[in-house]
Protein backbone atom coordinates (compact mmCIF):
# COMPACT_ATOMS: atom_id res chain seq x y z
CA UNK A 1 0.00 0.00 0.00
CA UNK A 2 2.92 2.41 0.61
CA UNK A 3 4.19 1.74 -2.61
CA UNK A 4 0.73 2.97 -4.02
CA UNK A 5 0.91 5.80 -2.03
CA UNK A 6 4.56 6.91 -2.97
CA UNK A 7 3.83 6.54 -6.99
CA UNK A 8 0.52 8.95 -6.08
CA UNK A 9 2.63 11.31 -4.35
CA UNK A 10 5.45 10.73 -7.12
CA UNK A 11 2.43 12.12 -10.32
CA UNK A 12 1.27 15.08 -8.02
CA UNK A 13 4.57 15.94 -7.63
CA UNK A 14 5.45 15.33 -11.95
CA UNK A 15 2.55 17.24 -12.56
CA UNK A 16 3.29 20.53 -10.44
CA UNK A 17 6.78 20.10 -11.58
CA UNK A 18 6.02 20.45 -15.39
CA UNK A 19 3.41 23.04 -14.70
CA UNK A 20 5.50 25.02 -12.69
CA UNK A 21 9.09 24.70 -15.42
CA UNK A 22 6.54 25.66 -18.41
CA UNK A 23 5.65 28.68 -16.57
CA UNK A 24 8.74 29.73 -16.05
CA UNK A 25 10.35 29.02 -19.06
CA UNK A 26 8.01 30.66 -20.88
CA UNK A 27 7.75 33.16 -18.69
CA UNK A 28 11.70 33.78 -18.64
CA UNK A 29 11.68 33.38 -22.46
CA UNK A 30 8.76 36.22 -22.94
CA UNK A 31 11.10 38.50 -20.66
CA UNK A 32 13.86 38.37 -23.17
CA UNK A 33 11.15 39.24 -26.44
CA UNK A 34 11.02 35.29 -27.76
CA UNK A 35 8.34 34.76 -30.13
CA UNK A 36 4.92 33.02 -28.73
CA UNK A 37 5.91 30.61 -31.94
CA UNK A 38 9.40 29.21 -30.48
CA UNK A 39 8.28 28.97 -26.91
CA UNK A 40 4.73 27.21 -28.04
CA UNK A 41 7.43 24.95 -30.50
CA UNK A 42 9.93 23.87 -27.86
CA UNK A 43 9.22 24.86 -24.27
CA UNK A 44 5.53 24.09 -23.95
CA UNK A 45 5.67 20.84 -26.51
CA UNK A 46 8.76 19.62 -24.06
CA UNK A 47 6.41 20.70 -20.95
CA UNK A 48 3.87 17.88 -22.16
CA UNK A 49 6.23 15.25 -22.19
CA UNK A 50 8.92 16.21 -19.90
CA UNK A 51 7.07 13.73 -17.12
CA UNK A 52 7.01 11.08 -19.62
CA UNK A 53 11.10 11.99 -20.36
CA UNK A 54 11.89 12.36 -16.59
CA UNK A 55 10.23 9.05 -15.93
CA UNK A 56 12.04 7.26 -18.40
CA UNK A 57 15.70 9.06 -17.86
CA UNK A 58 15.16 7.57 -14.17
CA UNK A 59 14.32 4.12 -15.29
CA UNK A 60 16.56 3.48 -18.40
CA UNK A 61 19.47 4.74 -16.26
CA UNK A 62 18.76 1.58 -13.70
CA UNK A 63 19.11 -1.57 -15.57
CA UNK A 64 16.69 -3.31 -13.48
CA UNK A 65 13.92 -1.02 -14.46
CA UNK A 66 14.64 -0.47 -18.64
CA UNK A 67 11.13 -2.47 -18.92
CA UNK A 68 9.46 0.55 -17.90
CA UNK A 69 11.22 2.95 -20.13
CA UNK A 70 9.81 1.27 -22.88
CA UNK A 71 6.54 0.43 -21.55
CA UNK A 72 5.74 3.91 -20.43
CA UNK A 73 6.09 5.36 -23.68
CA UNK A 74 3.95 2.61 -25.24
CA UNK A 75 1.78 3.14 -23.07
CA UNK A 76 1.50 6.66 -23.10
CA UNK A 77 0.76 6.58 -26.84
CA UNK A 78 -1.70 4.06 -26.46
CA UNK A 79 -3.77 5.84 -23.51
CA UNK A 80 -3.06 8.84 -25.50
CA UNK A 81 -4.85 7.57 -28.58
CA UNK A 82 -7.44 5.28 -27.05
CA UNK A 83 -8.15 6.84 -24.13
CA UNK A 84 -7.56 10.79 -24.55
CA UNK A 85 -8.21 10.98 -27.89
CA UNK A 86 -11.57 8.63 -27.65
CA UNK A 87 -12.84 10.43 -24.84
CA UNK A 88 -12.37 13.78 -25.81
CA UNK A 89 -14.53 12.78 -29.24
CA UNK A 90 -17.28 11.70 -27.29
CA UNK A 91 -17.63 14.63 -25.33
CA UNK A 92 -17.50 16.40 -28.46
CA UNK A 93 -16.72 15.48 -32.44
CA UNK A 94 -12.71 16.65 -33.18
CA UNK A 95 -12.35 18.05 -36.43
CA UNK A 96 -9.26 17.76 -38.53
CA UNK A 97 -7.41 20.08 -40.65
CA UNK A 98 -5.40 19.03 -43.74
CA UNK A 99 -2.11 19.36 -42.49
CA UNK A 100 -2.96 17.18 -39.89
CA UNK A 101 -4.32 14.59 -42.25
CA UNK A 102 -1.62 14.47 -44.11
CA UNK A 103 1.42 14.99 -42.20
CA UNK A 104 0.88 14.50 -38.28
CA UNK A 105 -1.16 11.50 -38.46
CA UNK A 106 0.93 9.50 -40.63
CA UNK A 107 3.83 10.26 -38.83
CA UNK A 108 1.75 8.96 -35.41
CA UNK A 109 1.51 5.41 -37.10
CA UNK A 110 5.45 5.59 -38.47
CA UNK A 111 6.40 5.95 -34.76
CA UNK A 112 5.29 2.60 -33.88
CA UNK A 113 5.84 0.57 -37.24
CA UNK A 114 9.31 2.01 -37.01
CA UNK A 115 10.12 1.27 -33.10
CA UNK A 116 9.05 -2.48 -34.47
CA UNK A 117 11.63 -2.44 -36.90
CA UNK A 118 14.43 -0.75 -35.06
CA UNK A 119 13.63 -3.58 -32.30
CA UNK A 120 13.12 -6.86 -35.31
CA UNK A 121 16.52 -5.23 -37.00
CA UNK A 122 18.46 -5.31 -33.66
CA UNK A 123 18.15 -8.64 -32.13
CA UNK A 124 14.86 -7.18 -29.60
CA UNK A 125 16.71 -4.59 -27.97
CA UNK A 126 16.56 -0.27 -28.36
CA UNK A 127 20.14 0.50 -28.57
CA UNK A 128 22.36 3.37 -29.15
CA UNK A 129 21.77 3.67 -33.36
CA UNK A 130 17.69 3.48 -32.62
CA UNK A 131 18.31 6.19 -30.25
CA UNK A 132 20.22 7.93 -32.96
CA UNK A 133 17.96 6.93 -35.68
CA UNK A 134 14.77 7.74 -33.30
CA UNK A 135 16.22 11.73 -33.01
CA UNK A 136 16.91 11.99 -36.47
CA UNK A 137 13.56 11.68 -37.68
CA UNK A 138 12.73 13.69 -34.39
CA UNK A 139 14.91 16.94 -35.88
CA UNK A 140 12.96 16.24 -39.14
CA UNK A 141 9.44 16.55 -37.84
CA UNK A 142 10.42 19.37 -35.79
CA UNK A 143 12.23 21.35 -39.17
CA UNK A 144 8.84 20.71 -40.70
CA UNK A 145 6.40 21.93 -38.10
CA UNK A 146 8.67 25.22 -37.76
CA UNK A 147 8.67 25.81 -41.45
CA UNK A 148 4.82 25.34 -41.34
CA UNK A 149 4.07 27.63 -38.20
CA UNK A 150 6.15 30.36 -40.18
CA UNK A 151 4.29 30.15 -43.33
CA UNK A 152 1.05 29.88 -41.77
CA UNK A 153 0.92 31.73 -38.57
CA UNK A 154 -2.82 31.82 -38.24
CA UNK A 155 -2.64 27.97 -37.41
CA UNK A 156 -0.99 28.89 -34.05
CA UNK A 157 -2.84 29.02 -30.80
CA UNK A 158 -4.08 32.04 -29.11
CA UNK A 159 -1.98 31.37 -26.03
CA UNK A 160 0.00 34.67 -25.24
CA UNK A 161 2.78 33.95 -22.40
CA UNK A 162 2.99 36.57 -20.25
CA UNK A 163 6.89 37.58 -18.87
CA UNK A 164 7.77 36.85 -15.52
CA UNK A 165 10.40 38.67 -13.33
CA UNK A 166 14.21 37.04 -13.94
CA UNK A 167 14.34 35.45 -10.32
CA UNK A 168 10.88 34.29 -10.07
CA UNK A 169 11.10 32.41 -13.20
CA UNK A 170 14.66 30.80 -12.10
CA UNK A 171 12.95 30.04 -9.23
CA UNK A 172 10.04 28.23 -11.11
CA UNK A 173 12.74 26.52 -13.43
CA UNK A 174 14.36 25.31 -10.33
CA UNK A 175 11.66 23.74 -8.50
CA UNK A 176 10.20 22.20 -11.19
CA UNK A 177 13.08 20.48 -12.58
CA UNK A 178 13.27 19.38 -9.15
CA UNK A 179 9.14 18.29 -8.82
CA UNK A 180 10.32 16.47 -11.93
CA UNK A 181 13.25 14.03 -10.55
CA UNK A 182 11.51 13.90 -7.07
CA UNK A 183 8.75 13.09 -8.67
CA UNK A 184 9.90 10.34 -10.89
CA UNK A 185 13.04 8.91 -8.10
CA UNK A 186 9.40 8.06 -6.24
CA UNK A 187 7.71 6.23 -8.96
CA UNK A 188 10.36 4.48 -10.62
CA UNK A 189 11.48 2.23 -7.45
CA UNK A 190 7.60 2.24 -5.97
CA UNK A 191 6.49 0.66 -9.24
CA UNK A 192 9.23 -1.85 -9.58
CA UNK A 193 8.45 -2.52 -5.88
CA UNK A 194 4.44 -3.38 -6.84
CA UNK A 195 5.25 -5.57 -9.85
CA UNK A 196 8.05 -7.50 -7.70
CA UNK A 197 5.39 -7.63 -4.79
CA UNK A 198 2.95 -8.72 -6.73
CA UNK A 199 4.25 -10.80 -9.11
CA UNK A 200 3.27 -8.77 -11.85
CA UNK A 201 6.07 -8.21 -14.66
CA UNK A 202 7.11 -4.32 -14.81
CA UNK A 203 5.35 -4.40 -18.30
CA UNK A 204 1.82 -4.38 -17.57
CA UNK A 205 2.93 -1.61 -14.67
CA UNK A 206 4.52 0.41 -16.94
CA UNK A 207 1.80 0.58 -19.67
CA UNK A 208 -0.99 0.90 -17.14
CA UNK A 209 -0.10 3.15 -13.86
CA UNK A 210 3.24 4.50 -15.14
CA UNK A 211 1.68 5.61 -18.08
CA UNK A 212 -1.52 6.78 -17.38
CA UNK A 213 0.23 8.54 -14.26
CA UNK A 214 2.35 10.74 -17.01
CA UNK A 215 -0.53 11.05 -19.30
CA UNK A 216 -2.27 12.96 -17.18
CA UNK A 217 -1.38 16.21 -18.66
CA UNK A 218 -2.35 15.65 -22.24
CA UNK A 219 -5.96 14.11 -20.45
CA UNK A 220 -6.32 17.06 -18.88
CA UNK A 221 -5.63 19.36 -21.67
CA UNK A 222 -7.82 17.61 -24.50
CA UNK A 223 -10.81 16.84 -22.02
CA UNK A 224 -11.04 20.54 -21.26
CA UNK A 225 -10.52 21.74 -24.95
CA UNK A 226 -13.10 18.98 -26.28
CA UNK A 227 -15.41 20.34 -23.69
CA UNK A 228 -14.73 24.00 -24.97
CA UNK A 229 -15.25 22.67 -28.33
CA UNK A 230 -11.83 23.60 -29.09
CA UNK A 231 -10.83 20.47 -31.51
CA UNK A 232 -7.57 21.57 -32.63
CA UNK A 233 -5.64 21.88 -29.33
CA UNK A 234 -7.64 18.40 -28.31
CA UNK A 235 -5.93 16.65 -31.66
CA UNK A 236 -2.61 18.06 -31.83
CA UNK A 237 -2.26 18.35 -28.10
CA UNK A 238 -2.48 13.89 -28.31
CA UNK A 239 -0.78 13.95 -32.04
CA UNK A 240 2.15 15.93 -30.87
CA UNK A 241 2.53 14.26 -27.04
CA UNK A 242 2.63 10.78 -29.56
CA UNK A 243 5.55 12.42 -31.29
CA UNK A 244 7.60 13.60 -28.62
CA UNK A 245 7.31 10.21 -27.00
CA UNK A 246 8.73 8.02 -29.38
CA UNK A 247 10.94 10.14 -31.77
CA UNK A 248 12.94 12.46 -28.79
CA UNK A 249 11.84 10.58 -25.28
CA UNK A 250 12.58 6.77 -26.45
CA UNK A 251 15.37 8.24 -28.47
CA UNK A 252 17.10 9.63 -25.05
CA UNK A 253 16.26 6.68 -23.69
CA UNK A 254 17.79 4.30 -26.05
CA UNK A 255 20.93 6.52 -25.53
CA UNK A 256 21.26 6.07 -22.33
CA UNK A 257 20.69 2.22 -21.95
CA UNK A 258 19.84 -0.29 -24.26
CA UNK A 259 16.24 -1.12 -23.46
CA UNK A 260 15.09 -4.83 -24.22
CA UNK A 261 12.06 -5.71 -25.57
CA UNK A 262 9.06 -7.30 -23.21
CA UNK A 263 6.73 -10.28 -24.23
CA UNK A 264 4.43 -8.87 -25.79
CA UNK A 265 6.35 -5.73 -27.09
CA UNK A 266 5.40 -6.02 -30.95
CA UNK A 267 1.62 -6.75 -30.55
CA UNK A 268 1.79 -3.34 -28.22
CA UNK A 269 3.07 -1.44 -30.61
CA UNK A 270 0.44 -2.99 -33.50
CA UNK A 271 -2.26 -1.96 -31.00
CA UNK A 272 -0.47 1.44 -30.88
CA UNK A 273 -0.54 1.46 -34.74
CA UNK A 274 -4.11 -0.01 -34.73
CA UNK A 275 -5.68 3.17 -33.02
CA UNK A 276 -3.67 5.53 -35.48
CA UNK A 277 -5.06 3.44 -38.38
CA UNK A 278 -8.82 3.87 -36.75
CA UNK A 279 -8.39 7.67 -36.37
CA UNK A 280 -6.84 7.82 -40.07
CA UNK A 281 -10.04 5.84 -41.46
CA UNK A 282 -12.74 7.54 -39.19
CA UNK A 283 -11.44 11.02 -40.64
CA UNK A 284 -10.90 9.85 -44.35
CA UNK A 285 -14.26 7.80 -44.22
CA UNK A 286 -16.72 11.11 -43.60
CA UNK A 287 -17.09 14.25 -45.50
CA UNK A 288 -16.46 16.53 -42.62
CA UNK A 289 -13.15 14.59 -41.97
CA UNK A 290 -14.16 14.86 -38.12
CA UNK A 291 -13.56 11.84 -35.55
CA UNK A 292 -16.84 11.71 -34.48
CA UNK A 293 -18.18 9.83 -30.97
CA UNK A 294 -18.88 6.30 -32.61
CA UNK A 295 -14.89 6.67 -33.71
CA UNK A 296 -14.50 7.95 -29.93
CA UNK A 297 -16.39 4.91 -28.68
CA UNK A 298 -14.22 2.38 -30.45
CA UNK A 299 -11.56 3.66 -29.91
CA UNK A 300 -12.11 3.38 -25.47
CA UNK A 301 -14.06 0.10 -25.90
CA UNK A 302 -10.85 -1.70 -27.90
CA UNK A 303 -8.46 -0.28 -25.23
CA UNK A 304 -10.28 -1.74 -22.37
CA UNK A 305 -11.01 -5.01 -23.86
CA UNK A 306 -7.01 -5.28 -24.96
CA UNK A 307 -6.37 -4.32 -21.59
CA UNK A 308 -8.67 -6.95 -20.03
CA UNK A 309 -6.86 -9.60 -22.15
CA UNK A 310 -2.83 -8.33 -20.87
CA UNK A 311 -4.16 -8.46 -17.51
CA UNK A 312 -5.94 -12.12 -17.34
CA UNK A 313 -2.85 -13.34 -19.46
CA UNK A 314 -0.68 -12.62 -16.60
Amino acid sequence: MIDFVWIVLGFVVLILGANYLVEGASGLAKRFNVPDLVIGLTIVSFGTSAPELIVNIIAASNPNSTDLALTNIIGSNMINTFVILGLAAVIYPIASQKSSRRFDMPFNLLAPILVFGLLWWMGGALQLVAGVVLLVFFAWFMAVVVRKSIQHPEELLDDEFKPVKVWLALLMIAGGLAGLVGGANLIVPSATSIAQAWGISQSVIGLTIVALGTSLPELATSAVAAYKKNSDIALGNVLGSNIFNVFFVLGISSLLNPLPAYPNVYIDLAMVALAMIIVLVAVYTNKQHKINRLTGFVLLVTYIAYLSWVISSQ
